[in-house]
């Protein structure tokens, strides 16, 4: 992911009149280095980062600059800048960009970096705008600046009650020099007219009514419709297949080969079918007969993996990720010392639209439509595979239908602009369900060998993590490592995360709160076991761990680059203890086969803590009552409406994840096929989440993904409360529970 914009870069505006009249206020950033050797006004050497236009008939349009993938990224920074920029929110129109990196940065969906990275410079981007207004209106009254302000549309001069809607204005203030960004003056937050307000997306109503929007919407005359077939072994080679055949099916245009090559997140080797539409092209499909050339993959399997594992466990670990104190020393002397083996699976990603794009090429260029996370990434993996300039791929950014992770790898895309090459024609690939599940960036599965010693008083003293994943040598696979400070490092003096892994033929990828959402369960139940062993009230033994004065902060990496957000530990205090509070926790009296769990956990630089209270009936039947949410994300809460539903959506992804969600490897391939075997949330099993933000000091942050982790641990918590069996493995259906 892109670091945090940071203030050591250069900022400047550029100013353009509008045709017809009006005002464009475009932000770029620069880097330092950069701009002491290029002119301020090279548009080929600038990035763009947002812009405002401005009509003389007063319309504001904002752009959106970022992919909306459903986090409400589209209605967010807008509101960011026409706050600033003191605009009339009910008049104020949003676009979508396209992929222009001419004009814009960190331009992707990811990480929930899309607050932190822009709430400065959009904030900048609207404050300069409403200063070039006001100039322009105080000259045009020949008073001065200082006595004149902006708001809802219009400048005001207090001392004559004159106004001058921005429409007017536009034009002249077009006219005047940019200011500097890093003296412009911000609003005071107790200003906010439109941050910190309840607002609705701006694609409700689109969605609402059916208009399209997604990239499964897309249509282009002349249009063909393409289905892709891979081998299911990861990275297998077509050996032969009957193209004759299909080619005679009715509707059919092409089918042809893809050799591909063995990049698991490029063009890999299949078969594709175009047709007059896809009904045709998957009718087609059907009648397919492929030998397959499968590769070493097809010996791999979830049993497999499992077995090497638990081999692993029971040998020095291949290296220490981190050794803090002396463990093995200080479990000698424990009082008490726990033992446990976690394991969670993989995990498929499963938005609701499945992958797709639309592909158009034409003399030696293509240009794209498609539902990505990182469209510059897609482009440059096009540009490579095709063997043309980036400068002649085209990416117009359309919403996604879900993402979660699965669309910041580009597959889809390219498949897509290599079928459209061949044929010439405009060319729209939509993968099938099982498609979708069976050809993923799964999360990777993990397991975890722990060791914790407590003294006679129950204090925690000692920790050991022998974590199994996958990799080769001193490398993890994309998704399947561990942070070495993550939580309890530095809150113990005799701490060890040792590490060892097993090569995997099997994609692994970003799944929303990438690796915190395995890492979060078995750390946050491990603590559980610990209290429960120490004959401690596990909110409080948490609360105790906290309040320990922690080691000093992991440095910067060797290699340069930013340190990974340090762990606050009073932040953390603050989320247990309004959670707590909002529960009544430890105040409530539970009937039989009920019980209470809390777990948190800190990810992409958000705090939360959770606590579920579920019941297990006598036959297995599980069902969760309700879930509090407690969250420091900073201040303000920008959209308050999204930050909530951002939170409860989290919240019932992660028990999907935990009731019922497994990806099993079996020779080498994914057995599941569909929602029938892989099975999402469904109405019914919804549950009441009450959302608490914790208002501090701090900066914003996002927070589409921190809210996941501590729900999985929070429910097994509760269910052992209630059953008195501790859940190790995930998920619960493999346990005798059954949701209702």
């Amino acid at each position: 992911m892109s670091a945090s914009l940071t203030m050591t870069r250069r900022h400047f505006l550029r100013v353009a009149a509008l045709a017809g009249g009006g005002m464009l206020v475009e932000l770029r950033l620069e880097p330092l280095a950069k701009s002491l050797a290029l002119a301020a006004d090279s548009p080929a050497e600038c990035t763009l980062n947002a812009f405002i236009r401005i009509t003389q008939g007063g319309t504001v349009t904002i752009v959106a600059k970022n992919p909306e993938i459903g986090q409400g990224v589209k209605t967010m920074l807008p509101m960011i800048i026409a706050d600033e920029l003191g605009a009339d929110w009910k008049t104020v129109r949003i676009e979508q960009a396209p992929l222009d990196t001419t004009k814009y940065s960190n331009q992707f969906a990811g990480g929930s970096t899309a607050t932190p990275n822009n709430w400065l410079p959009m904030r900048q981007v609207g404050a300069a705008a409403r200063a070039m207004l006001i100039t322009a209106a105080a000259r045009q009254w020949s008073v001065p600046e200082s006595e004149c302000d902006a708001a809802s549309g219009s400048v005001r001069h207090a001392k004559s009650g004159r106004t001058l809607a921005y429409g007017a204005l536009a034009e002249p203030a077009a006219q005047l020099p940019p200011p500097d960004l890093d003296k412009v003056a911000l609003k005071d937050p107790k200003d906010f007219r439109i941050i910190g307000t309840r607002q609705p997306g701006v694609d409700v109503p689109s969605i609402v009514t059916g208009k399209p929007l997604y990239g499964i919407d897309t249509e282009l005359p002349g249009m063909l419709h393409a289905t892709f077939v891979k081998c299911p072994v990861f990275a297998g080679k077509v050996a032969s297949a009957n193209l004759d055949e299909i080619k005679a099916e009715p509707g059919v245009r092409y089918a042809f080969v893809v050799d591909g090559g063995t990049a698991l997140d490029g063009l890999l080797g299949g078969v594709a079918i175009v047709a007059d539409t896809w009904w045709a092209a998957s009718r087609a499909r059907q009648k397919l007969s492929v030998t397959w050339n499968e590769g070493p993959t097809a010996e791999q399997s979830s049993a497999g993996f499992a077995q090497r594992a638990a081999e692993l466990s029971k040998q020095p670990a291949q290296r220490s990720l981190r050794q803090d104190g002396d463990v093995d020393g200080a479990l000698k002397f424990a009082a008490r010392v726990v033992q446990a083996e976690y394991a969670y699976p993989f995990l498929s990603h499963s938005p609701l639209e499945p992958m797709n794009c639309t592909a158009q090429f034409k003399d030696g260029k293509i240009e794209i439509w498609a539902p990505t996370q990182t469209p510059e990434r897609g482009r440059t993996l096009v540009a490579q595979t095709l063997g043309i300039a980036e400068g002649d791929v085209t990416i117009h950014l359309t919403r996604c239908g879900g993402g979660f992770g699965r669309r910041l790898s580009n597959d889809y895309m390219v498949e897509a602009a290599w079928i459209a090459k061949q044929v010439n024609q405009p060319v729209k690939l939509l993968w099938t369900r099982t498609d979708d599940i069976q050809h993923d960036f799964y999360r990777p599965a993990g397991f975890h060998y722990l060791t914790g010693g407590l003294d006679n008083a129950g204090k925690l003293i000692a920790w050991r993590d022998h974590f199994v994943s996958f990799g080769e040598g001193d490398k993890f696979a994309p998704s399947a490592s561990i942070d070495p400070s993550e939580f309890p490092a530095r809150f113990l003096d005799h701490f060890a995360l040792d590490a060892s892994v097993m090569p995997s033929g099997v994609p692994t990828g970003a799944l929303r709160a990438p690796r915190s959402n395995g890492i979060a369960f078995v750390i946050q139940s491990f603590i559980d076991e610990l209290a429960y062993a120490a004959k401690k009230d596990p909110l409080q033994f948490r609360l105790d761990l906290l309040a320990r004065e922690p080691l000093p902060p992991p440095p910067a990496p060797s290699g340069g680059g930013q340190p990974p957000p340090a762990f606050d530990a009073a932040r953390m205090r603050g989320v247990l203890e309004l959670v707590a509070q909002k529960s009544a926790w430890g105040k409530r009296k539970l009937p039989a086969g009920s019980g209470m769990g809390v777990a948190f956990h800190f990810s992409h630089r958000g705090y939360f803590a959770e606590v579920v209270r579920a019941v297990v009936a006598s036959d297995g039947t599980l069902a969760v009552d309700r879930v509090w949410v407690a969250a420091d994300i900073g201040s303000p809460v920008i959209n308050p409406s999204n930050a909530e539903n951002q939170v409860q959506g989290a919240v019932l992804d992660g028990l999907a994840q935990a009731f019922g969600q497994e990806i099993t490897i079996e020779r080498g391939r994914t057995l599941q096929t569909s929602f029938a075997d892989y099975p999402l949330l469904r109405i019914h099993q919804s549950v009441p989440v009450e959302v608490s933000f914790r208002a501090t000091a701090f900066p914003p942050t996002g927070l589409g993904e921190p809210a996941l982790p501590p729900v999985i641990p929070a429910l097994c918590n509760a269910i052992y409360a209630a059953t008195g069996k501790r859940i190790r493995s995930l998920p619960l259906s493999k346990h005798g529970l059954k949701t209702a």
